[in-house]
Parts: C-alpha cells; sequence; structure tokens
C-alpha cells in the first residue's frame, strides 16, 4: 500500500500537471466538476426555498389543517358556526406534532370609498391568533391587537392599499349582506398595518380584523365561529397528521389539509422537485464525462509507467486504484472549489436579494433560497461517489496495456 501511495503523489505531483497535453484537460476537469455541483447546489437551494415560501404564504392565511362543520360549503364565507370549546381545542392533547390551534371566522365585504369599492374577505380573529407568518409580511404600520376589548382595527394589504389610496391611519366602510334582499350593514375601520406576502390571489382578498365583529354580524353566540386552523411542526407530515386530525374531530366536523384546498398550487410546486433531479443527472453526467476524458489523457501519458510497474509485478487492479485515488483528489478539488463559490453565491442572495423574481408567476418578489447542511453533504458525497464509479470503466484500459508494447511507447 505504501508503494501505490507513493506512485500515486508522483503522478499528482506537479510534473504531472506541467504536461503540455495533461494539464489542460485536467483543468477543465475540475471545472467541469466545479461548475457541476455550483449549479447543482444554486438548483437544489433555489428550488427548496421556492417551495417553502410559497407554502408558508398559503399556510398564513389558511393554516395547515382546517377544521370546519359539515354543513359549510366551498366559499370563502363562514356560513354554519361550530362552538369554540371542543375536546382538541387549545390544543390537541392526543396527539403529537400540533403546533398551534387557533379560531376564526371569514365574511364577504365591500369596502367602499369616495371613489371606488373593492370586494374582499374579511378573517375574524381572536386573542389565539397566532402572528408569526404576518410579522414577517408587515410592511409598514403594526398588527392589530385584539386581545382586548372589541376594536375597529385592520389589517389589509399592499396591493388593496395601492388601489384604494389606504395608508396607515386611514378609515374606511365596509358594507357587510347576507342576501339581496336584505340591507346591507356598515362597519367602520380604521388601518393599523399594511402586509404584503406577495401572493397577489391571496392578497388581493384578505383583510384581517376583529373576530368578535363577524360575530356579531352573524348574529353568533361568543363561544361560537366558523372553523379551527391547525398548524403543524413538520409540513413533511401533513398527510400522516390530517388522517389523526380527521380521527379526532366529533362525527359532524370535517377536516381538510392545505395541500388539498389548494390543489392546483401544491401540484404546481411539485414540479421544482422533477427539474431539480433532471439538473442534477445532467451535471453529474457532464463532470463525469469530463473526469473519464481527463483519466485517459493521464492513462496514455503514463503509458509507458504502466507497462514498467507491470513489468515489476504489479497487478492491474493496483495500478487502476494509483489512477484512481489521482482522480478522486482532482473530483475533491473541484468539489472545494464549487463548493466556496455556490455556497458563497448562495449566502449573497439570502443577504442581498441579487436575483428578483416577478411575483406575478412565482409568488416572490426575489430567488428564495433554502440552506441545510443536509444536502450539502448528501450532494457532495454523492457526486463524489458518482464520479468515481464512472471512472472504474475507463480505468479498466489498463488491462489492456502490454508492458512490453507500454515500455515502447513514446
Amino acid at each position: 500500500m505504501n508503494f501505490e501511495l507513493f506512485i500515486a503523489k508522483r503522478i499528482i505531483g506537479n510534473k504531472a500537471y506541467k504536461s503540455s497535453v495533461s494539464a489542460p484537460i485536467i483543468k477543465i476537469g475540475i471545472a467541469a466538476i466545479a461548475i457541476g455541483i455550483i449549479v447543482m447546489l444554486v438548483a437544489i437551494a433555489t428550488g427548496l426555498g421556492l417551495q417553502q415560501k410559497i407554502r408558508d404564504k398559503i399556510v398564513a392565511f389558511n393554516g395547515h389543517i382546517e377544521i370546519t362543520n359539515y354543513d359549510t360549503n366551498a366559499s370563502d364565507e363562514s356560513q354554519v358556526p361550530i362552538k369554540i370549546h371542543q375536546d382538541f381545542y387549545p390544543e390537541f392533547k392526543s396527539l403529537e406534532g400540533i403546533k398551534h390551534i387557533q379560531g376564526i371566522a371569514t365574511k364577504f365585504a365591500v369596502i367602499r370609498t369616495e371613489t371606488d369599492f373593492e370586494g374582499v374577505v374579511v378573517k375574524g380573529v381572536g386573542a389565539d391568533y397566532n402572528w408569526d407568518y404576518f410579522k414577517e409580511f408587515l410592511v409598514e404600520g403594526r398588527l392589530p391587537d385584539f386581545t382586548g376589548k372589541r376594536n375597529e382595527e385592520i389589517l389589509i394589504s399592499n396591493y388593496l392599499a395601492n388601489r384604494l389610496g389606504f395608508k396607515i391611519g386611514d378609515k374606511f366602510q365596509t358594507l357587510f349582506g347576507d342576501s339581496m334582499n336584505t340591507r346591507p350593514r356598515i362597519m367602520n375601520y380604521e388601518v393599523v398595518g399594511i402586509y404584503n406576502s406577495g401572493f397577489q390571489e391571496l392578497d388581493e382578498k384578505f383583510c384581517i380584523a376583529d373576530l368578535r365583529h363577524i360575530q356579531r354580524l352573524n348574529k353568533w353566540e361568543r363561544d361560537e365561529i366558523g372553523s379551527f386552523e391547525v398548524f403543524i411542526e413538520d409540513f413533511s407530515k401533513i398527510d400522516e397528521k390530517y388522517e389523526q386530525v380527521f380521527k379526532e374531530i366529533p362525527s359532524l366536523m370535517n377536516a381538510i389539509p392545505v395541500n388539498q384546498k389548494y390543489y392546483t398550487v401544491f401540484e404546481w410546486i411539485k414540479i421544482f422537485d422533477n427539474n431539480t433531479y433532471g439538473i442534477i443527472a445532467i451535471m453529474i453526467i457532464v463532470a463525469g464525462i469530463n473526469m473519464i476524458t481527463a483519466l485517459l489523457v493521464l492513462i496514455l501519458e503514463r503509458t509507458s509507467m504502466i507497462g514498467i510497474l507491470k513489468a515489476l509485478g504489479s497487478s492491474d487492479w493496483t495500478i487502476r486504484k494509483v489512477f484512481l485515488y489521482n482522480a478522486s483528489y482532482l473530483i475533491g478539488l473541484g468539489l472545494l472549489w464549487g463548493n466556496i463559490i455556490g455556497l458563497g453565491l448562495l449566502f449573497a442572495q439570502k443577504s442581498f436579494k441579487l436575483f428578483p423574481l416577478n411575483p406575478d408567476t412565482y409568488y416572490v418578489s426575489e430567488a428564495p433560497v433554502y440552506i441545510s447542511l443536509d444536502y450539502i453533504l448528501i450532494l457532495n458525497i454523492g457526486t463524489f461517489f458518482a464520479c468515481l464509479l464512472m471512472l472504474l470503466i475507463p480505468s479498466v484500459i489498463i488491462s489492456k496495456i502490454s508492458p512490453v508494447k507500454a515500455i515502447r511507447f513514446n
């Protein structure tokens, strides 16, 4: 083994790379590995980041699982109330992985100004509402406070603020009607905060106000709400948690996970996985082909040395390992530079938002990145061994080299 390592070091040494033939090929091989790992890191980080951002935006407005009365239709308006006093509220004691439960109610309304009007859904929330998601979305003002007495504070989207000309502190009238035959009721609200989730389909629809207003408008009791929003700890287990929640709630209640309620959006973001897998496969193949080319050049350039080693009694596998050690070093060098450049770009994008996106298409204003040590390690280890396995095939050429002809090789 010491003899093999000694020979490997001689091949890796400066003299090997100063060859006018092998030096450019080796540099190209290292560059291919580096470029490949950069592209793969960017593809995975942005793909996962985009999925996570879009998912979080939808969850912010709906929770992971929604619990409603079975009589409620598929509209955005809460119609049949349910009692807030349930065995599973304020927490599912019988289930693990449930992070938070909150009661809400929604009602259609029309915002009226002197020159314009806009149809919206007013989402009523109470003291149990989790504002963590909207803290990130808030662009101006503050979040409403519904922990005390009933008030007229409301949180509107930046889209509605721009469309209707609202700013912090403005007051406006909102019309609520139960049917075409009844006179609409008027509610005055004051804008205390403006949010921007970047998901225009939801931003143009939802305003957030006091739950007690919806209860009063619907003539509900203080302990009646429209639905429960359930938040779980791990989104990857949403189907499992949905089944568990469905079994735990009363038979007159229904549960629906957010990935079914917004099925089209979640199916769309699943396509990102296929794109990422395709990019990874292509980059590994391209990098492997370049490394195969570099290894073949090294073998041809060292044909005389191979003949001498065979004449001294070295086995084919021993000589193959020498070249594979060299190839491993080159792959490792490419991975090192690829990680330095790739992670540098990702951290720069995360900190400085260098690359914008069209929010109308991607629901985000800049390319989000998700950086995790898990996928970085898996990607590097997988790429290393995939390239190394690909190099086993061309290294077979060593066994075809005749010692007598190789020694004469010039």
